[in-house]
């Protein structure tokens, strides 16, 4: 395996987001229906799932990023129900054959009830819990999500080992120092 790189994660707004996917609004905001959710097989399915800490390797204090999923066919929608989680994505349009691919990873730190919009095809990971408690996900999806998802290994594609800092410090999350 090559060199390791550290991305720190960033706090989720929907401004950083924006290259990822998006954040519902409200019903009266003027930008409601903007965006659509797409489901080519019509098969739209809406259910909990659970991340529980021991999915995600570790290296100190920093996640490894090993593997990115994507679906080609459907969006998903995600909202962390009671912990605060860790989500890495990267653009769709990455195919990760060259290891500079691996600089495209990014990582958002989830509130209980932010909640997100994968574009179709957009790789992923996670949302994983950042402390010892699952994290507990709204989830919607394409139920045959199995069928729609690819996946890349980081470290055999790029030769990168890719790893998150999470700095879930407090003081951070609520902008005060």
């Amino acid at each position: 395996m090559g060199e390791t790189i550290t991305i720190e994660a960033q706090r989720f707004t929907p401004e950083g987001w924006a290259e990822f996917g998006w954040v519902p609004v409200p019903d009266d905001d003027p930008d409601d229906g903007l965006n659509t959710l797409e489901f080519s097989w019509h098969d739209a399915h809406l259910n909990y799932i659970t991340h529980t800490p021991e999915e995600v390797e570790r290296d100190g204090d920093r996640f490894v990023v090993n593997r990115l999923y994507h679906h080609d066919r459907h969006t998903q929608a995600l909202m962390s129900l009671n912990c605060p989680a860790l989500i890495a994505v990267a653009p769709a349009i990455v195919d990760f054959s060259t290891p500079a691919h691996a600089d495209r990873v990014r990582a958002f730190l989830l509130d209980p009830l932010d909640c997100l919009v994968l574009r179709r095809g957009t790789w992923h990971y996670g949302p994983f819990p950042i402390g010892a408690e699952p994290v507990r996900l709204l989830n919607l999806q394409s139920r045959r999500y199995e069928e729609d998802s690819g996946f890349v290994d980081l470290d055999q594609a790029t030769g990168m080992r890719v790893t998150v800092r999470a700095n879930d410090q407090q003081e951070d999350r609520d902008g005060h120092s």
